[in-house]
């Protein structure tokens, strides 16, 4: 009887310490993987097989050196015998280490941190919305490691909206969310907001970081949510493509799409500590924010990170940089890696599904909005 552990897959990310056990009662030690020169890691994805009949305690003995210990408290793992259904499971964080339990039904079992969107569901999401009418697709430019920065155009408004997300690849959610934002945009719904706008959108900032294993960074390790006051070729190839378009199309509203290790809830943050703050620009902002929470349950308003002073903005981040460059309406929209409390789902907590859901949530308000913005 063996227990295997593996990794060496899209998206995967975990290493083997050691494996004891005898008859049924087995523990397996791992660790996470550094992202590639990076001090950051916090993502994990890893299949599990020889489980059947089995009862395995899973403990990650470095979650307590990870990018965000604190995302740890009350979290619970993603697990799945199908790479379709991921449940939450119970789980424990105790002196650093992250831990879980499962009974083998099965021989075969996957765990991660949030279900996974791998580099192969990323080329069938393309495939799929670039066949459809009134969508132009385009490569913006190629990573560090050669793949494609994927890049969507629809509508003909005057109005320029920008959609991307997954700047930081372990968090999964983000491409769910563009799931259900492009399958919106590409349904008769999104007619009044593409007679307004031109929507454009990428759906996958960061392939590298993706397929690697990633948390937060790139193949050179760097985190593409700095870069954007002075991309280069060298370092933020990925970014670099992605502001040359938006330099020539212009950025009326912009939504960064991201996922938030702590706060078990979906928030948006904003630009108030730019040099050209306005109230105006200001309060589209929280009009936004305050349309969505009445448009779903799975938006609030109460938790979220704390505003910038006056002329305390890091024009780095790509949100301030938008809005400082363009006098555009620019949103981070940050999803639980948790659930969201104010309306929790016990066996999934937040999901895929509901990644989805929200994307098309947030393009309904935004049709609401688009005239006056």
């Amino acid at each position: 009887m063996t227990l295997d552990i593996n990794a060496a897959f899209d998206g995967g990310n975990i290493r083997l310490v050691a494996v004891e056990g005898e008859g049924n009662d087995w523990r397996c030690d791992l660790e996470i993987v550094r992202d590639h020169q990076s001090d950051f890691f916090q993502w994990f994805y890893f299949r599990a097989a020889g489980l059947r009949g089995k009862r395995v305690a899973f403990r990650i003995l470095n979650a307590g050196d990870s990018a965000y210990p604190f995302g740890w408290p009350g979290y619970k793992t993603r697990a799945s015998t199908d790479l379709d259904q991921w449940r939450m499971i119970d789980t424990r964080y105790d002196g650093g280490v992250l831990g879980f339990d499962w009974t083998g039904q099965a021989d075969l079992a996957w765990f991660a941190y949030f279900a996974p969107y791998t580099m192969e569901m990323h080329a069938r999401l393309v495939a799929r919305i670039a066949a459809r009418a009134g969508v132009t697709h385009r490569q913006l430019g190629e990573t560090l490691d050669g793949q494609a920065i994927d890049y969507f155009r629809l509508g003909t408004g005057e109005k320029q909206v920008w959609l991307y997300a997954r700047q930081h690849p372990g968090e999964s959610m983000t491409e769910y969310w563009m799931e259900g934002a492009l399958d919106w945009l590409t349904s008769p719904a999104a007619a009044p907001l593409l007679r307004e706008a031109t929507v454009h959108v990428v759906p996958n900032m960061n392939p590298d970081g993706t397929r690697r294993g990633h948390l937060r960074t790139n193949a050179a390790g760097v985190n593409l949510n700095r870069e954007w006051h002075a991309p280069t070729a060298e370092r933020s190839p990925e970014v670099l493509c992605v502001l040359r378009e938006m330099d020539a199309t212009g950025v009326t509203f912009a939504i960064d799409v991201h996922g938030d290790e702590a706060i078990a809830a979906n928030f948006i943050a904003g630009f108030e500590g730019i040099p050209s703050w306005n109230s105006a620009r200001g309060d589209r902002f929280t009009e936004f924010g305050r349309r969505l929470a009445a448009h779903t349950p799975d938006f609030q308003t109460q938790l979220g990170y704390e505003k910038a002073a006056p002329g305390t903005a890091n024009l780095s981040m790509s949100t301030n940089q938008l809005a400082e460059r363009f006098g555009a309406v620019s949103v981070t929209l940050e999803m639980p890696f948790k659930d969201h409390d104010a309306n929790p789902d016990p066996a999934f907590g937040w999901s895929a599904e509901r990644s989805r859901a929200l994307g098309v949530a947030c393009l309904e308000v935004l049709t609401e909005m688009i005239a006056t913005l």
